[in-house]
């Protein structure tokens, strides 16, 4: 996927600072959500080092024609309006049905409370309107592509 070319040179200070080629692969780069609220949020519990998953509709990448992430891809995630925020990784990727995450990968998503409860009824919520916007319904059956990821860029302060 081409990289936005307001996002190139803060990709080139990327490379450089990590010892990665310059022409290495970007697989995306996006805000979390669908609101500006929760891009900013979430970007924000990714930089705290509290979010290390997140959650996608399969069927979303499907409609995209986007292939799924891979371990090893790179990423660079963004404010709402555009602005990097941080590089992740993705580690693992798993598709499973919405009513299979389990408690760890809720907590590693590091949202709200960190419970599975708190996970299901916000990402139940998130999901229900990215399936209308498809033309799809929710269901507890529905296919969740659940990514692991690290950031690996801006590197934490060291203590």
């Amino acid at each position: 996927m081409p990289l936005p070319s307001h996002l190139i040179a803060y990709w080139s200070d990327f490379c450089l600072a990590t010892g990665r080629p310059v022409d290495t692969g970007c697989y995306e780069a996006f805000a979390f959500g669908d609101s500006e609220a929760m891009a900013e949020e979430l970007g924000a519990l990714v930089l705290q080092g509290i979010k290390r998953a997140t959650a996608a509709c399969l069927w979303a990448h499907e409609a995209e024609a986007k292939p799924l992430p891979r371990p090893g891809d790179l990423s660079i995630v963004t404010r709402w309006n555009g602005e990097p925020l941080c590089v992740i990784e993705t580690r693992s990727v798993v598709v499973m049905p919405f009513s299979q995450v389990d408690a760890d990968f809720a907590a590693t998503e590091g949202e709200g409370d960190g419970s599975l409860a708190f996970w299901r009824e916000a990402h139940c919520a998130f999901f229900t309107r990215e399936c209308q916007r498809l033309g799809r319904v929710f269901t507890e059956d529905m296919p969740v592509v659940c990514e692991r990821f690290e950031r690996v860029y801006p590197l934490p302060p060291l203590d």
